[in-house]
């Protein structure tokens, strides 16, 4: 397995709205693979492998680029910065946490943590309150000197290393640079090999405030099927009943049946597991009671498109520990090139 491109990948930052880095390193590493790479007017990288049919059928991968975090929305005369997030945050998961701040001239390091009391002079209410995201401000170390560097609208990110631990994989952003992972892996497992049906990849932006990316590059291909390449909860962990777990690590990659944004076509879910079975790959059914993924904008793009979600399920998810475990992220692959070999 090619861990280095996935390291590579997730400690590149790019939240939504500020893909292109991601998109850069994505571009050099695609090069070879596809038969013509174009970018569109919001920044998704738009991938295409003609097919052998006189009139081939368009199956289109999307794969988000962007992984939560925030904007700057302002910075106060002492040097703090406030933040917008763009994307979904626990504010439990925030508290002490190491920062990068991205700005025009370079990229800063920072800290974050909520306004009011430190626990030596906290009250016991104190210590009980869960801040809301609105009370979280980054400190650079820089005082006033912090507005010469920092604008407006400037990239937060987590700081956080790439670390393997056993069988395990555990990252920031691995939501979802897994999918960006999986959309150059699979593709790259079919070699020279040209199938009939013409094959696109969408590395997608803006997926994590509403899959802004993909709808517009769903629309743009039209596409007959849609694979919407992600990740998906892994809650097979103390403290959640067995009902919510959705997926069990080490027990397969994930055929995503339904969440709040979609369900999948019935006979590609079948399609999809009776490969797996056929080659030998671990595999298990999954749903979201809520969320929602790239797959259903191919699902509602132009007249519409047969959808699956193709999913590994991660622990922790949205936090600075998610974690998948190894034989997912391969089984993952496997399926996603045997199926893309086949059509």
């Amino acid at each position: 397995m090619n861990i280095d491109l996935l390291k590579r990948l997730c400690e590149t930052p790019g939240v939504p709205g500020n893909e292109d880095r991601v998109r850069d390193l994505i571009r050099a590493e695609i090069d070879g693979l596809f038969d013509e790479i174009s970018q569109d007017s919001m920044g998704s990288l738009l991938c295409r492998r003609a097919g052998t049919d006189a009139a081939p059928q368009k199956i289109l991968l999307l794969c988000h680029m962007d992984e939560i975090g925030f904007l700057v929305s302002h910075v106060t005369d002492k040097g703090f910065c406030y933040l917008h997030p763009v994307g979904g945050f626990d504010p439990r998961n925030l508290f002490s946490r190491r920062v990068r701040v991205c700005t025009q001239t370079g990229d800063l390091p920072g800290v974050m943590n909520p306004g009011g009391r430190p626990v030596h002079i906290a009250s016991p209410e104190d210590r009980k309150k869960v801040p809301e995201i609105s009370e979280f401000f980054v400190d650079l170390g820089l005082g006033a000197a912090t507005r010469d560097h920092v604008q407006i609208g400037d990239m937060v990110v987590m700081e956080e290393p790439f670390v393997e631990m056993g069988d395990k994989i555990v990252s920031k952003a691995l939501d979802n640079r897994i999918a960006c992972w999986l959309g150059i892996e699979a593709l790259r497992a079919l070699g020279d090999h040209r199938t009939g049906a013409e094959i696109h990849v969408a590395f997608t932006c803006q997926e994590e405030v509403g899959l802004r990316g993909a709808r517009t590059a769903a629309f743009a291909i039209r596409p007959d099927i849609g694979i919407g390449v992600d990740t998906t909860l892994a809650c097979d962990t103390p403290g959640v009943p067995e009902q919510d777990a959705t997926t069990q690590q080490g027990k397969g990659v994930g055929l995503h049946v339904r969440d709040s944004s979609f369900i999948a076509d019935k006979q590609l879910v079948k399609t999809f597991e009776d490969l797996a079975r056929a080659e030998g790959i671990p595999h298990q059914r999954t749903m979201l009671r809520a969320g929602g993924q790239d797959g259903a904008a191919a699902q509602q793009a132009a007249a519409g498109a047969r959808a699956i979600g193709i999913v590994v399920g991660t622990r922790y998810i949205h936090t600075v520990t998610e974690m998948v475990h190894r034989s997912d992220l391969q089984a993952a692959r496997d399926l996603l090139a045997a199926y893309l070999r086949g059509v």
